[in-house]
């Protein structure tokens, strides 16, 4: 193996690292960052909710939409390409059966899609701006 190759060798590893590292947070390996539509991305940014009727956010303590809120029981954990979790849900004033549920991310980490045990799907979320 010649120096270049060693180097080509190194440095794709780093990126494919630095690709990764990018989407999860360093504490359990669930992105940092808040997933939604634009309503949701709003909410995010600002705290207000704007009063429409569809509305998605998913970020590290929970899953909210415009009638549910569904909180992390715990951090979800990373499990082959998803992660997993279980997740405490209230809908309009009505808690409901704690709920496992997976998160897999896209291919390019950009957005995330969240499917319930019954097989509801909420997604794909984009990664808010």
């Amino acid at each position: 193996m010649t120096m270049f190759q060693g180097f080509r060798t190194v440095a794709c590893a780093v990126a494919l690292a630095a690709s990764a590292s990018s989407i999860a947070s360093a504490e359990g390996g669930f992105p940092a960052a808040a997933f939604g539509n634009t309503e949701g991305c709003h909410y995010a940014k600002t705290g207000e909710s704007s009063g429409a009727d569809v509305f998605f956010l998913l970020n590290t303590e929970a899953i909210t939409t415009a009638a549910s809120y569904c909180a992390f029981s715990k951090p979800p954990q990373l499990n082959g390409t998803a992660y997993t979790a279980t997740v405490d849900c209230e809908e309009e004033g009505q808690k409901a059966e704690p709920q496992d549920i997976t998160i897999t991310p896209s291919v390019d980490g950009t957005a995330m899609t969240v499917t319930f045990s019954d097989g509801t799907n909420w997604g794909p979320l984009p990664k808010c701006e």
